[in-house]
């Protein structure tokens, strides 16, 4: 399974841009890239794509070849994200609901979580960005999906227990602004699980501009120290932070790969990091 990734095409326009975590115009070149160049904030950590393309161009990417790749993976994507919620022990908020308990996904592709979800008694709905995509889960897996971004979707505030993104994050331009839309539609009490490449995970430090993630459809390589100060910045409170992935398949040979998935795992440095969040009280 690969990481999807399309080129910039020459009618994209590109825009210089700050921090999205601090502010600050305040960077240094951290990955030159044939496609991309990513910095880093010299106040904060974080690392962000400047200059990236402007997001009404960039979602273009997002269409018939993105369906494509989402229907070849999405067996593996199912089984990640299940692996994901089970790292964070999701069983104990599921059986803590009664009730019409309420979730959404966030960049949901074809819906085959959502799917999932609601044979377990949820009531579930989707926002994706790709057309194609939502109007297969809506046919196939007989789910509702919003063809929108999150900010697009005009969800009622305070209206699911559970948010979930998966590889979402780092695609948005707006990372506060979305995180502050997930925290209002999330119930006071409520969870948001994220997913998302840990850019101080073994991998990228192994690997630098070489790192599978190091990409240009992604606008922002997280750290977990930043993403967790923006989470709570927008509402959240950090409850767990779990991650996985040693060495990439392919890399080394299986042996080594296990023991490098192990130790990764163990010792929270993995490729790609998941974080569980609780929604503060607003008053």
């Amino acid at each position: 399974m690969k990481t999807f990734s399309m080129k910039p095409t020459s009618s994209e326009r590109f825009e210089e841009v700050t921090c999205a975590v601090c502010g600050s115009a305040d960077a240094r070149e951290r990955y030159a890239l044939a496609e991309a160049r990513f910095v880093r904030c010299r106040q904060c950590g974080h690392t962000y794509q400047s200059p990236r393309p402007v997001f009404d161009d960039l979602k273009n990417r997002y269409q018939d070849d993105y369906f494509d790749y989402e229907i070849e993976n999405e067996q593996a994507f199912f089984r990640l994200m299940l692996q994901g919620l089970g790292d964070i022990e999701f069983q104990h908020i599921e059986s803590s609901l009664n009730g019409n308990r309420r979730f959404l996904d966030v960049g949901c592709a074809t819906g085959m979580l959502l799917e999932h979800m609601k044979d377990r008694g949820w009531n579930v709905r989707g926002v994706e960005i790709c057309a194609p995509a939502a109007e297969y889960g809506v046919r196939e897996r007989g789910v509702t999906i919003d063809v929108a971004t999150l900010e697009e979707s005009g969800l009622a505030s305070g209206a699911f227990d559970v948010v979930h993104l998966s590889h979402l994050i780092e695609h948005v331009p707006d990372p506060r602004a979305f995180l502050a839309e997930a925290a209002r539609v999330t119930k006071t009490g409520g969870h948001l699980v994220m997913v998302t490449p840990d850019i101080d995970g073994f991998q990228s430090r192994l690997f630098g501009k070489r790192w599978r993630s190091a990409i240009a459809d992604h606008l922002h390589l997280f750290s977990s120290r930043v993403l967790r100060r923006l989470v709570e910045e927008c509402g959240f409170e950090v409850v767990k932070k779990r991650s996985w992935g040693g060495i990439a398949a392919g890399m080394a040979p299986p042996g080594l790969k296990r023991i490098a998935d192990t130790w990764a795992k163990r010792l929270n440095a993995g490729d790609v990091m998941i974080l569980l969040a609780r929604r503060l009280d607003r008053s």
